[in-house]
């Protein structure tokens, strides 16, 4: 197996940033890192910045390109780390600043760039300023920060509207006076413990702006921002029924217009990001924004990335987009055509913390709204060995298109969704809120495993785990794949090897006609791509058949490309 060379740690990190002149994030591979499972150095169950720190060569190894880090800032962990009540201090569960200092600089003599995660659409309750807005009057300064409201009805006994949180129940909790007395009402589009900003005022901008320069200043290399398309909320704060079917974050059920929630992608965002440019402008180097919008169409969510604002956004729509031929083919041409009107690369992704894992979501056969996630009793049950098939031809056909690329951890070892998780040890609030309606998001979080026989499967030397893993994941440990060609880690290694050397993510496709929908079939420069999405075996195209197979997503013979396989070719 062939792997990238790490530079030497004296080499500048900014040598490495362009290909042919492009920002080094226009075809950056950035690996997903969820602190608290990736891995444990002092023993408490707990991953933390160390146990990072210690598996960074393995990383470089893998190929990536960049790391971004979920939360790690101070915090109650009511909601794993996206209730910050210090955005300019580390949580000591995992570490502290020094730990994160010495982490960058670890990742930076790898030639691996930090990007952190930002929550700026909410704080903890337990956050200074909301504390005191809590202590302060109705109108006050300190409530200014925050979105207080006085609740309908002829004692101010209902919400201030009918805003559901994506959490599950009601967006408002009322507060009450010193004396018991009920007062005002707060918003949360997620959990009670998280009451949103109001980001029409002039305290909130500047503070945000304060820690992003608080992070770059300790050299970080971007943001991705959580619920970018959330801080802003429509004037009046009118009621609002998602349609039927539609996804909690924003997403719009299948074949439904597109509309637009009044908590979700108003324009005034788009001036909160130009200033957020600016900032980053300030300082050398490319650094980076990304959002996290869940928006619809593409077209709209390309607008978070002009020129003047930020450099990447998820692509969601393709993350949603079933294991079939004709709709992936239409996602992928509509990304490329929404992102470049702006002059911004697409970015691919399959997987993350808040979604069933795709080597899971790919063998499901009923609807699963993003963030309600399977369990037990959740009846369709994925067929593991189907689910890994195609997650590995999926990977292989995202790791092949133009633009940047997301892995979350885990997943280049094949990970499945942990669906057995016992009722006592699942801690996602969204299990809370809805009475265990919905199993929530732990299945994706589960610490991973490195080695097969160790304690925890290596993630802590103790064996403590903040979630339990399953039992039989010992096949899928990083030291398990090592080495063997076959392997899902061995396929990640060799496409990004692949991509690199061959330049694909600053490429342009061009597709040919196989006569199948079902067999997506083009070209990026001089690799050919070939994706059977169908149930049975198909034949290889008759212009590859002297061609070089360079990598397959499952073994197959010459002249043949099995169902739910995908396959690339060394052309001229």
């Amino acid at each position: 197996m062939t792997h990238a060379t790490a530079p030497s740690p004296d080499a500048p990190l900014e040598a490495s940033a362009t290909i042919d002149g492009a920002e080094w994030w226009r075809s950056a591979v950035i690996y997903q890192i969820y602190p608290r499972s990736f891995a444990d150095a002092n023993g408490d169950g707990m991953g933390d910045l160390a146990g990072i720190t210690s598996r960074l060569d393995a990383l470089k190894q893998l190929g990536i390109d960049a790391i971004w880090l979920s939360p790690f800032f101070a915090s109650p962990q009511k909601d794993a780390g996206y209730d910050v009540s210090d955005y300019c201090a580390v949580d000591p569960l995992f570490g502290t600043l020094e730990d994160f200092d010495t982490m960058t600089d670890a990742a930076h003599a790898r030639g691996i760039r930090v990007i952190v995660d930002l929550v700026p659409n909410h704080s903890s309750d337990q956050h200074e300023w909301f504390q005191e807005a809590l202590a302060a009057a109705p109108g006050s300064p300190e409530r200014a920060r925050y979105i207080f409201r006085d609740g309908r009805g002829e004692h101010g006994e209902e919400a201030p509207n009918n805003w559901d949180s994506v959490f599950g129940g009601p967006a408002w909790t009322r507060t009450a006076n010193a004396d018991g007395s009920p007062d005002q009402w707060y918003l949360h589009l997620f959990d009670s413990s998280q009451p949103d900003f109001d980001w029409s005022n002039a305290d909130v901008r500047r503070m945000f702006r304060d820690v992003l320069r608080f992070w770059l200043d300790r050299g970080v290399d971007g943001f991705r921002v959580d619920v970018a398309h959330g801080l802003v909320k429509a004037d009046g704060l009118p009621d609002f029924t998602p349609p039927v079917g539609a996804g909690s974050m924003g997403g719009q059920a299948a074949d439904e217009e597109p509309v637009t929630a009044p908590y979700w992608g108003q324009e005034g965002v788009h001036e909160i990001y130009r200033e957020w440019n600016q900032v980053l402008a300030e300082y050398d180097g490319q650094r980076v924004l990304c959002a996290e919008a869940w928006v619809d169409p593409l077209e709209k969510m390309a607008l978070w990335v002009r020129s003047d604002e930020m450099q990447q956004a998820f692509n969601f729509p393709y993350l949603e987009t079933p294991w079939n031929g004709p709709a992936l083919r239409t996602i992928i041409d509509e990304s490329l055509a929404a992102f470049s009107s702006v002059g911004a690369p697409s970015t691919w992704v399959l997987s993350n913390h808040d979604v069933v894992r795709h080597a899971s979501r790919l063998a499901l056969t009923a609807e699963n709204p993003q963030g309600h996630g399977i369990g037990p009793e959740t009846g369709d049950r994925p067929d593991r060995e189907l689910g890994l098939r195609r997650a590995r031809a999926a990977s292989a056909l995202m790791l092949a298109l133009p633009g940047g690329a997301y892995i979350y951890q885990g997943e280049e070892l094949g990970l499945p969704e942990a669906i057995d998780l016992p009722d006592e040890a699942r801690q996602d609030p969204t299990w809370f809120r809805t009475s265990g309606e919905r199993y929530g998001r732990d299945g994706c979080r589960v610490p991973i495993p490195w080695e097969a026989d160790a304690p925890a499967y290596g993630f802590s030397e103790t064996g403590a785990s903040w979630l339990p893993q399953p039992e039989d994941w010992g096949p899928y440990a990083r030291a398990s794949q090592s080495g063997d060609a076959d392997s899902t880690l061995e396929l990640y290694s060799r496409a990004l090897w692949l991509r690199s050397t061959h330049q694909l993510g600053l490429g342009a496709i061009e597709w040919h006609d196989a006569g199948d929908d079902s067999i997506l079939w083009f070209s990026n420069g001089p690799i050919t791509v070939v994706a059977n999405t169908g149930v049975t075996d198909a034949v290889v195209p008759t212009p590859l058949r002297d061609a070089t197979r360079i990598l397959a997503s499952s073994p197959h013979d010459e002249g043949t490309l099995p169902a739910d396989t995908t396959a690339w070719f060394l052309t001229p």
